[in-house]
């Protein structure tokens, strides 16, 4: 308010105010709902012994996901009297926060499908082994894009250009290389890194079309058939 912000209202404030407590009050609840069950069923002694090693995973990994959000916001609460520019967590900090609710996710997905959905027993072909190696670069060139797109959003890079598949003008910017040291840019220039998420979003969409494309040369079951159809749409989608 101090420094940018002067005619800000009270209600907008209680708007941002709210968006910022239910956030938290959600968080806390995604917790309870790991934690309660995790303390009952190990009580019960529902839970093998590879699974509990997996509960205690998940249950650290979400009590971590809410230290790094609060970490996140400190950054936006501190002084800097040297800047003027918005005030802003760092990007660092959000890239952070969101590749470990990805990872939780993910984790927590994998070992809920694992309970639910029994395993396949397929010939370990060579075509099939190259398909999970390819499936397994794809997800990581993914993830590597969501984070990207944290570092575009802590930067506010997405208003920097609005056309496509242009930048401006030019296919390259001028100042895509504008920061010195020459590594900072990759992180910290909103031209660069918005100019590197488009590129990994472009080959993130590749990727997943290739792949969708080879799985269809081997003959798979129906769920996995299903998966890779899936991934190709939402893919098209985003």
């Amino acid at each position: 308010f101090n420094s940018l912000n002067r005619d800000m209202t009270l209600a907008q404030f209680k708007f941002i105010w709210y968006m910022e407590y239910s956030h938290r009050m959600w968080g806390r609840v995604v917790g309870l709902a790991y934690i309660l069950p995790a303390a009952y069923f190990w009580h019960r002694g529902w839970l093998s012994r590879p699974l509990k090693g997996c509960v205690l995973a998940l249950c650290g990994l979400v009590c971590f996901q809410g230290l790094l959000g609060w970490y996140m916001v400190k950054s936006g609460l501190e002084e800097k009297p040297d800047s003027y520019d918005i005030p802003r967590v760092s990007q660092y900090r959000l890239a952070a926060h969101l590749g470990s609710a990805l990872v939780l996710y993910s984790a927590s997905l994998w070992t809920g499908l694992s309970l639910l959905l029994p395993q396949h027993k397929l010939p370990e072909t060579q075509q099939l082994l190259r398909l999970r190696q390819y499936a397994h670069g794809t997800t990581a060139l993914i993830f590597l894009t969501a984070l990207s797109g944290a570092f575009v959003a802590g930067l506010d890079a997405g208003l920097v250009y609005n056309s496509f598949p242009k930048m401006g003008e030019r296919w390259i910017p001028d100042d895509l290389l504008a920061f010195s040291p020459v590594l900072r840019n990759i992180f910290e220039n909103p031209t660069t890194v918005q100019f590197d998420h488009r590129i990994l979003g472009i080959a993130s969409v590749t990727a997943v079309t290739a792949l969708y494309l080879f799985s269809r040369k081997i003959p798979l079951p129906r769920r996995a058939r299903m998966a890779a159809t899936s991934l190709l749409a939402v893919a098209c989608m985003q």
